[in-house]
């Protein structure tokens, strides 16, 4: 049996270290040891197939293993696909831990229920935070104010810097 902990951020302004602390946590009140972390920095909106988590429910995960997540809305960021991947898992009888509510998703009644909630708790999020977005943009757009990064401006990091020398080879 392995326990993996799956950590996902949207942004690399984004920092996993509150996910980790929080299923280090929770692994340590419920004796599950020797996690290996799969991280992901890709958007929740993705399809869970073409993220991290799904490589590592359909092709690394076996049976009998552990995924935890330290909420649903890592997981996904929609009703369905929440619901795919814990079907998904349940075929392939890996367990499905969410840290921060402290629960066991299986495929009981009580479990597709719960997760569908929150599943959807964490759609309607993502639909705030993109209407939020959208209206920012149209305000600052409005006030005359640019949009985006000044041009040749540079961040104080890029994404590519941690490849320097395999881009200098």
């Amino acid at each position: 049996m392995v326990a993996y902990a799956y950590l996902r951020v949207s942004t690399d302004r984004q920092d996993l270290d509150n996910q980790r602390h929080g299923i280090l946590e929770y692994a340590n009140t419920h004796a599950i040891s020797h996690l290996k972390f799969v991280e992901d920095k890709t958007s929740g909106r993705l399809k869970w197939r073409s993220r991290m988590v799904g490589e590592l429910i359909l092709e690394t995960a076996d049976a009998g293993d552990i995924v935890i997540f330290a909420e649903i809305s890592r997981m996904a960021r929609s009703t369905l696909q929440v619901l795919e991947i814990l079907e998904c898992c349940v075929q392939r009888e890996i367990r499905v831990h969410i840290a921060k509510q402290q629960m066991v998703l299986d495929d009981s009644m009580q479990s597709r229920i719960t997760s569908t909630i929150l599943g959807l708790a964490a759609e309607i999020e993502r639909e705030f935070i993109s209407l939020r977005t959208t209206e920012a943009l149209a305000k600052r757009k409005a006030e005359g104010k640019p949009l985006g990064r000044p041009r040749g401006s540079l961040s104080a990091k890029l994404k590519l810097d941690d490849k320097e020398q395999d881009i200098r080879m």
